[in-house]
């Protein structure tokens, strides 16, 4: 049954898919869909508006008309499966895992087939690092310096084990593909337990990696916690244009 009430239209002639709105949106009710952002279901939409603070181009409005009513019940459970994910079978993608890095006497010694140095090793030290594979409770984020790594950003950077990966915890995602609210709720849920120590987000310069600091500057604000952060901006050439 509809009612009279607000909600969220959206001009796609003026949306760019830049995807901040979708990060300004808790209950999860937006999505970028063929480089446009959508209302994916009336029923997640609660016509408060907090997303169109984010829209750069003007293309959101609160609009009144008759639609399905806002339904907090089916909004938690839109996000329950993404903010806790878990997979049957004991999936390995799953288990949380700390790896030892060999010494530098022991890598010397290794036999290989590959001749590898210093700069080519892998600095990773645990595993998952997908953002929504990792939990909270996971003991390598205490007291971590994080490294939230918009995925396009370790394909670009040519030396990203050296020069940004080592001696920090990385967390990977994607704010224009994958659902936002839960990567902010997973973020909040961090900062509230782990005595994070810093973070450094380091993504593309096109405009939808531009809402992964803000997914991450939503958690720290949903936790009320003020952690040092830096941004770093890489050209599609994989040059670091910015930090800040």
């Amino acid at each position: 049954m509809k009612i009279l009430r607000k909600i969220i239209e959206i001009d796609e002639a003026l949306c760019n898919g830049c995807c901040q709105c979708v990060t300004g949106c808790a209950e999860g009710a937006l999505q970028i869909v063929d480089g446009k952002a959508k209302v994916i279901s009336e029923t997640f939409c609660d016509g408060l508006g907090a997303c169109i603070g984010e829209c750069p181009t003007g293309a959101l409005r609160i609009v009144e008309r008759e639609s399905a009513p806002f339904n907090e019940e089916a909004v938690r459970q839109h996000l329950a499966p993404l903010k806790s994910p878990t997979l049957p079978c004991g999936c390995p993608s799953t288990q949380v895992r700390i790896l030892e890095r060999p010494s530098a006497c022991e890598a010397a010694n290794r036999p290989s087939h590959f001749e590898r140095t210093e700069k080519e090793a892998s600095s990773l030290t645990h595993w998952p690092v997908q953002i929504r594979l990792i939990p909270a409770s996971a003991p390598f984020l205490k007291g971590a310096d994080l490294l939230v790594l918009a995925d396009c950003a370790a394909v670009a950077f040519p030396s990203l084990h050296r020069d940004l990966i080592k001696g920090k915890v990385v967390m990977m995602g994607c704010p224009k593909f994958d659902d936002v609210g839960p990567y902010v709720d997973k973020f909040a849920d961090i900062f509230r337990t782990a005595e994070i120590n810093s973070v450094t987000t380091v993504v593309m310069e096109v405009p939808c990696c531009s809402g992964l600091p803000i997914i991450v500057r939503e958690g720290m604000e949903s936790a009320a916690k003020t952690v040092p952060m830096e941004e770093i901006v890489l050209s599609l050439q994989g040059e670091i244009l910015k930090r800040s």
